[in-house]
């Protein structure tokens, strides 16, 4: 029996185990198996097949990656937003690459990839869905393009192949801590009450690991998948962006609706609606942030801004201009709205906020 037919079956068991109190143990279990099985599926083989690579060099200041079904305007969008020219047309399976582009935005230069169609039993390799999955895992944000006309299905079958695969779509990391010791038993405790989880299906699901020396701190409520997804160590937290197009062929009702759920943006490629607003939300998802520069008794340089991520403090900005200038730093002048007031004297932990001015004064 292969890992497909194993994955096939404890599925079809999950599926037929009424969930209550007395099996809760069991679907633990079950649930702890298919991940391993799962993880043990994403491992490439020994023998590497020879074949086209979806090898994309990162560049530029983040990078979002585009998923969706075949033939829901992935290339179109990406041809609209960017130079590059991705071949569209009304067949499925027109992309069989992955095709980059660079969207030009606010100054800062955001790598978007065009992936091919995922069709479903991605996960399991069909229709190159591997390799385009692994691609989505190495993106800041992920852009899931869906068909405004075909209701929700789209969006449940994509967010259960990623889901599969360790892609936590719009989902913190589990606040559990956990470490492998070298004898000592396994030591479990939490700092809250725990409604979904308790100790012996902690130690049923770490023996199903082969793990008994370890210590478990629970420090919110989890559940089981959590547990296991903190044991794997290679589950992806991304935050991902909905974008409905086709919007010209619905009801105003109906969009409405779908722009009012959360994480979603409505869009039309063909009429080119909305596409202003879908870069304002994606440039809020990024969590990017602007910050320009000025040199004594000068005006600061519009023309040309360093961008970082939101959070950053002085001593990162200094790292961005030249490495050797965090030694050298004596004290900022900062202008803009991180500052009680202009200018303001910082030191190097002060947080920057979008579009401030920054004088650095060396020692």
């Amino acid at each position: 029996m292969g890992i497909l037919e194993k994955i096939a079956e404890i599925e079809r068991e999950i599926a037929r185990t009424q969930k209550n109190k007395a099996t809760e143990y069991h679907l633990g279990l079950l649930k702890a198996k298919l991940a391993k099985y799962r993880s043990q599926l994403l491992e490439p083989s020994k023998k590497a097949e020879k074949g086209e690579g979806f090898d994309v060099l990162k560049s530029g200041d983040a990078r979002v990656a585009l998923i969706g079904f075949p033939s829901v305007g992935k290339s179109t969008l990406l041809s609209t937003l960017t130079q590059t020219e991705s071949e569209a047309a009304s067949y499925e399976f027109t992309t069989l690459t992955c095709i980059p582009g660079v969207i030009q935005y606010r100054g800062s230069n955001i790598q978007l990839l065009d992936l091919p169609g995922i069709i479903e039993g991605a996960a399991q390799g069909k229709g190159r869905g591997r390799q385009v999955i692994a691609v989505a895992r190495t993106a800041d944000v992920v852009l899931m393009m869906l068909d405004a006309t075909k209701k929700d299905v789209h969006r449940c079958l994509l967010e259960k192949e990623l889901e599969s695969v360790g892609i936590r779509l719009n989902k913190q990391k589990p606040n559990i801590y956990f470490k492998i010791k070298k004898g000592g038993g396994i030591a479990f405790n939490s700092t809250c009450p725990l409604t979904r989880i308790d100790e012996k299906m902690v130690q049923m699901i770490l023996h199903e690991y082969k793990i008994f020396n370890a210590q478990v701190l629970f420090r919110e409520d989890c559940g089981a998948e959590e547990l296991i997804d903190v044991i794997s160590a290679n589950r992806v937290y991304l935050p991902c962006l909905y974008v409905y197009n086709k919007i010209d062929q619905i009801s105003i009702e109906e969009v409405d609706r779908i722009a009012r759920q959360p994480n979603s943006v409505v869009v039309s490629c063909n009429w080119k609606l909305n596409l202003d607003g879908l870069l304002e939300e994606l440039w809020e998802y990024l969590s990017l942030i602007r910050v320009y520069t000025k040199k004594p008794g000068q005006p600061p340089d519009f023309d040309d801004c360093l961008i970082l991520r939101r959070g950053v403090t002085v001593e990162h900005v200094c790292h961005a201009i030249h490495r050797t200038l965090a030694d050298a730093f004596k004290y900022g002048l900062v202008w803009g709205t991180s500052t009680k007031y202009s200018p303001q004297r910082v030191g190097s932990n002060h947080v920057m906020a979008d579009e401030d001015v920054i004088q650095i004064v060396k020692k």
